[in-house]
C-alpha cells in the first residue's frame, strides 16, 4: 500500500513539475540596471544635484540653530550659580524650547512627510515614471513577459549579457 502512494505521489510531483518548466519556457525574462540607466539620465543627475543642494542648505539651517542652542546651554551651564531660582527657570525653558525648535526644524526638512521627501517626489518620481514607461514600451514591443532589475537583486549571480537591455531602454529614452 505505501509502495502505491509512494508511487501516486511521485506521478504527481513529477506532472507538476513538468508542468511548472513547460510553462516557465514560455516566458521572455530581461534585465535592466536602474541604477545604470538613472546615472546615464541628464534630467536625474540634476535632479540629484538640485536635492543635495537644497539638503546641504537645510542642514545648514539645522546646524545653525543647534548651534545656537549648544550657546544656550554652555552660558546656562557657566552662569548658573549666579542666577536665581527664576532665572533659572526661565534659561531652561528657553534651551528646552530651542531644541524643540531644533528637532522641529530637521522633522520638517527630513522627516518621512518632510519637504526632501516632498521635493524628492516632485523632482525623481516623474523620471522614474518615464524610464519605467519606455521600459513597459520595450518589453511590449520585443515581446518580453518579465523585466528585472538586476541592481536591485542581490540573489542574482550570473546573467548573459543578451537579457540586459537597459542601453536600448536609454535609447528610447533618447539619452544614448
Amino acid at each position: 500500500m505505501r509502495k502505491i502512494l509512494f508511487i501516486h505521489y511521485s506521478l504527481i510531483i513529477a506532472a507538476l513539475l513538468f508542468c511548472g518548466t513547460a510553462f516557465a519556457k514560455d516566458q521572455s525574462v530581461a534585465f535592466v540596471d536602474m541604477t545604470y540607466i538613472l546615472k546615464n539620465l541628464p534630467q536625474y543627475e540634476q535632479a540629484n544635484e538640485q536635492l543635495t543642494m537644497l539638503s546641504k542648505r537645510w542642514q545648514k539651517e539645522v546646524d545653525a540653530m543647534q548651534q545656537e542652542a549648544r550657546v544656550l546651554s554652555t552660558n546656562y551651564q557657566t552662569e548658573q550659580i549666579f542666577l536665581s531660582e527664576a532665572m533659572r527657570s526661565q534659561r531652561e525653558e528657553e534651551i528646552v524650547k530651542k531644541e524643540q525648535e531644533v528637532l522641529e526644524l530637521k522633522r520638517k526638512y527630513f522627516g518621512q512627510e518632510g519637504e526632501l521627501y516632498k521635493k524628492r517626489e516632485a523632482l525623481i518620481k516623474p523620471i522614474q515614471d518615464e524610464v519605467y514607461n519606455a521600459i513597459q514600451e520595450l518589453a511590449s514591443e520585443k515581446h518580453i513577459d518579465v523585466v528585472k532589475d538586476r541592481s536591485a537583486d542581490p540573489a542574482l549571480i550570473y546573467m548573459s549579457s543578451k537579457l540586459d537591455i537597459s542601453d536600448q531602454v536609454l535609447q528610447k529614452l533618447g539619452a544614448k
